[in-house]
């Protein structure tokens, strides 16, 4: 039974004066709870084959504050995935599925609305939004590959401040 991870970036900076908004970093508190996560999946054996994130600096940043889940060069960047849509992204999941479990890193309001629409009728725990940090596990009696809205089953919702 494959498994989505789908992941908002934790928590970033404001942007500088000039800075470009895909160009902020994490600030502390985004470092310290994608490290708790790191940690939680690890400890609780929640490893995704592959991640395929946004190529922004706070997605990548998060990536690496997780630490190792995947194995060497299963990470890919895509800048498609920085102002995706939630149509977009589900086409990029399915561009990246593989065998096994993928995450997808990305922003808001995509990574929230794609993991309403995948789990459908049971997308109760989302309802409350969707913060930085936040991962919902969501698994598929199919190959993620054929993904549609309404087939997976949210089996685990974890936000910085505990699981839902």
């Amino acid at each position: 039974m494959p498994r989505l991870y789908l992941l908002r970036h934790a928590k970033a900076r404001w942007a500088e004066p000039g800075q470009r908004d895909f160009d902020r970093s994490l600030d502390a508190s985004g470092v310290a709870d994608a490290k708790k996560l790191g940690a939680y999946l690890r400890e609780n054996e929640r490893r995704p084959e592959r991640i395929a994130a946004s190529s922004s600096s706070r997605t990548r940043e998060t990536v690496a504050a997780l630490g190792d889940l995947t194995p060497e060069g299963k990470i890919t960047y895509l800048d498609s995935l920085y102002e995706a849509t939630a149509v977009q992204a589900l086409d990029i999941l399915h561009e990246q599925a593989g065998a096994g479990d993928l995450m997808v890193v990305g922003h808001n309001p995509v990574m929230e609305d794609l993991a309403s629409a995948l789990v459908g009728k049971d997308a109760k725990a989302l309802r409350a939004g969707f913060p930085t940090c936040g991962l919902a596990v969501i698994a598929f009696d199919g190959a993620l590959s054929a993904a549609q809205p309404g087939t997976g089953r949210l089996e685990l919702f974890w936000t910085p401040s505990g699981v839902k």
